[in-house]
């Protein structure tokens, strides 16, 4: 997969750095030079640039990068706007960064499709969950042991867990499943909330567009995952 990483900071560079040792494509770009220069030659491409000037991203291979990702925290301000650049630019996937609640909330209004707090969250993290496509969220209990949210897929829509055989067929537990619905928040902008909905049972029925938790050994997550990308590849 391509990404691009705006802004080299600490979290900006340790998510650039590790998203390129798991063999994805990285552009990393920061206003400053000794930032640029540090990660050169640890990620697949770094450049110079000023993410809030229109005419120098439109330079970016915006159109064939899978996530932009603003990790600007310095300056909150221009946090925000190269987040508004990268959505006025209509990128496919867009990640940005926030340190306190009103910057939340303006990037809410905004509608980015993620937020990432790195005072809570690890870069390492969000590398492996950026580098699982269909997946929500990821966490690692041990070195072979992991829970994942992932989406329902298509297939799934309106069955039961007893009617997919899940456990049969890829030896993984459906521990629940969540709704993401959206409700407004304090300046009036829609935010997403997840409404988890009980401990799974063979009677659950799955939906389309809502979210599965499941636990089980890497190597059977893995084979779902791949399983569900050879189907989204032949649609």
């Amino acid at each position: 997969m391509k990404y691009i990483i705006l802004g080299l900071g600490n979290f900006g560079s340790s998510l650039a750095i590790k998203l390129t040792e798991l063999n994805n494509e990285v552009i990393g770009v920061d206003n400053q030079m000794a930032k640029v220069e540090a990660i050169k030659d640890k990620i697949t491409h770094a450049i110079k640039l000023d993410a809030t000037d229109s005419a120098a991203v439109s330079n970016l291979p915006l159109r064939d990068t899978d996530v932009v990702v603003v990790a600007i925290g310095e300056d909150q301000g221009n946090n925000v706007l190269a987040t508004a650049l990268m959505k006025k630019m209509n990128v496919k996937r867009l990640i940005s960064r926030a340190v306190q609640g009103l910057q939340e909330m303006v990037l809410e209004a905004m509608q980015v499709d993620e937020i990432i707090h790195p005072e809570q969250e690890t870069a390492e993290r969000w590398a492996k969950k950026l580098n699982m496509r269909g997946v929500v969220d990821s966490f690692e209990l041990n070195e072979e042991y992991m829970i994942i949210e992932v989406e329902v897929p298509e297939e799934y829509h309106e069955k039961t867990l007893q009617e997919i055989r899940f456990r049969e067929d890829y030896d993984l537990i459906i521990l629940t499943t969540m709704k993401i619905t959206e409700v407004k928040n304090e300046i009036g902008c829609m935010k997403k909330i997840t409404n988890i909905k009980g401990v799974a049972s063979a009677d659950t029925k799955l939906y389309k567009d809502d979210i599965m938790v499941i636990y089980g050994n890497k190597k059977d997550i893995h084979k779902l995952l791949q399983d569900q990308e050879n189907e989204r590849n032949k649609k």
